[in-house]
């Protein structure tokens, strides 16, 4: 597209003159407004168990500002134990979308499904004067949305907030998180929805983990096997859950790692292993101060820039992260 200069000086002259331009995406053309300023999505990423809904949470209490899901699973209906969606009272109120929106839980929502949702919710939230927020440890929707759609990189300026937690204070947490899940009732809700006829937990909501594990366990139990077989199967089922959710969280930390080294992100880091290892009040005295308060700053920062400190696209401000440690061999054949 070649603007003539008289053109050029009206629109200098009068920057809200209505003027688009086509760019070439692939196979589609993406007309974008040609002076527009972009509008700005703020990400929390991080493995399972680190916060990310709380930050997102505490950050929408803040700002004005509402969340979309960026897990693959909770995006489904059910299964709230077992996926550990936001509770309503855990919520605070803040509207959350793609969480908990998919009734067809036995196909996979694929990353196009999450670009053409989530680009449709922040849409929505930015024409209500607010701010998106994208929340969830699935990092690779987040890769396809800014990185995948030259639409949402050229509409939109992103600030990402890195939760970070030390393996072993984290893995500690995981596991016994699941113990409180089992507790609430994690193996009811996978027993409601088990299908004894299928042995496939490669798509939908049944590849969460919780439920191929309990797998064995709840088919000895309908073949009314003897008491101590299934309590030992179901021993063995949680102690895998717990030992796939720790894997699941070395892969998401490498992944976002491999994702700055790919793309070059600069992400600001922000850790929480302190929280974890506190309790009670000091716990959330550690949360305010290392975690919510420096996020808080850093968006600030971020939805306050002028004009002359224009990012572009998913550029962003804060230092970039520290280095993760390999990740192990095994943690490969963990998929979600």
């Amino acid at each position: 597209m070649v603007l003539k200069p008289v053109l050029i000086r009206r629109i200098m002259s009068n920057p809200t003159i209505p003027l688009k331009m086509s760019i070439s995406a692939g196979l589609n053309m993406v007309d974008v407004p040609f002076f527009r300023r972009k509008d700005k999505v703020i990400f929390v990423m991080g493995a399972t168990g680190t916060g990310k809904s709380r930050l997102a949470i505490d950050l929408a209490t803040r700002f004005p500002a509402e969340i979309v899901n960026s897990d693959k699973i909770q995006v489904y209906k059910g299964l709230d134990i077992v996926t550990n969606k936001v509770t309503p009272e855990e919520s605070l109120g803040v509207p959350h979308h793609l969480l908990g929106t998919v009734d067809n839980i036995y196909d996979d929502f694929t990353a196009e499904d999450f670009q053409r949702e989530a680009i449709r919710a922040v849409e929505s939230i930015v024409e209500r004067d607010r701010v998106p927020i994208i929340a969830g440890g699935s990092n690779s929707y987040i890769e396809a949305l800014v990185n995948g759609c030259v639409d949402f990189r050229l509409r939109y300026n992103c600030c990402f907030l890195w939760v970070d937690v030390s393996r072993p204070v984290l893995h500690s947490f995981v596991s016994e998180r699941v113990d409180k899940m089992v507790e609430m009732g994690l193996v009811d809700e996978v027993r409601r929805i088990f299908d004894p006829s299928s042995s496939d937990y490669s798509a939908g909501i049944r590849r969460a983990i919780g439920v191929p594990e309990l797998d064995e366990f709840l088919r000895a139990e309908m073949r009314n096997s003897p008491a101590e077989t299934t309590e030992r199967l179901l021993e063995t089922a949680i102690e895998k859950i717990k030992e796939n959710n720790c894997l699941l969280a070395c892969r998401q930390r490498q992944k976002i790692q491999r994702l700055y080294k790919q793309w070059k992100w600069n992400m600001h880091r922000v850790d929480a292993t302190e929280v974890f290892r506190r309790r009670g009040e000091e716990a959330e005295e550690a949360w305010e101060n290392t975690v919510a308060r420096p996020s808080a700053r850093a968006v600030e920062r971020f939805l306050n820039y002028g004009d002359d400190h224009h990012l572009d696209g998913a550029d962003i401000l804060i230092p970039e992260i520290a280095t993760v440690s390999p990740l192990p061999a095994a943690v490969a054949a963990i998929s979600r």
